[in-house]
This record gives structure tokens, C-alpha cells and sequence, in this order.
């Protein structure tokens, strides 16, 4: 499956177009996670975990898009955004990793 983030794949033809596909993927960070993080922040560095969290939910929500386009007969996903959210809370944060695209056959 080729993902891509441009419009269209230069020399290639776009024979059928299936429309809009998202993948969603909502992690809940974990509490001792959260309280490294703060430190880090507090003292300077990375915060190696939250990145770690990204990562995780980044691939859920690729694999999720990628399995919709298949399911619709596509070999490739055009346009594909990316959008991150964090919902705090008073429990922790949760991390929410949002992408679509327009998911699509091409020769």
C-alpha cells in the first residue's frame, strides 16, 4: 500500500477514487509516565515517553486507515494528514492521533 501525502503519484494514472478514509488511534498514557514527563520538563531533555506514545499511536492509526482503503479494493491512500490532540485530565493524559486520506486504485 503506498501512502502518500501529495495529491497524486507523478507517471502514475488514478483509476478509480474510494473516497475519504481515517484511522484513529486513542491512547491513554499512564500516570507514572506522566509525572517523568513533568520532571523532564522541569530539569530539561526529552520526555522519551510521551514520544514513545506518539510512535504507538501514530501506527495504530496508520494501520486502521490502511486496512479501511484495502477493504474498499485501494492500493494507495493520497493526501494523508496527520493531526495529534491531547485531552488531559485530572487522571493522566490521553493521546489522541488522528489521519485521513483519499484512499485510491492506481495503475
Amino acid at each position: 500500500m503506498l501512502i502518500l501525502n501529495t495529491p497524486n503519484i507523478e507517471g502514475k494514472k488514478i483509476s478509480e477514487y474510494f473516497g475519504l478514509v481515517t484511522g484513529e488511534a486513542l491512547l491513554g498514557a499512564n500516570v507514572y509516565k506522566d509525572l517523568f514527563s513533568g520532571v523532564r520538563d522541569v530539569v530539561g531533555g526529552r520526555t522519551s515517553a510521551y514520544e514513545e506514545e506518539l510512535k504507538k499511536a501514530r501506527e495504530l492509526a496508520l494501520s486502521s486507515m490502511q486496512e479501511k482503503a484495502e477493504k474498499l479494493g485501494a492500493n494507495a491512500i493520497l493526501g494523508v494528514q496527520i493531526a495529534y490532540h491531547n485531552l488531559g485530565g485530572t487522571m493522566g493524559n490521553t493521546i489522541l492521533v488522528t489521519m485521513y486520506g483519499t484512499a485510491v486504485h492506481y495503475e
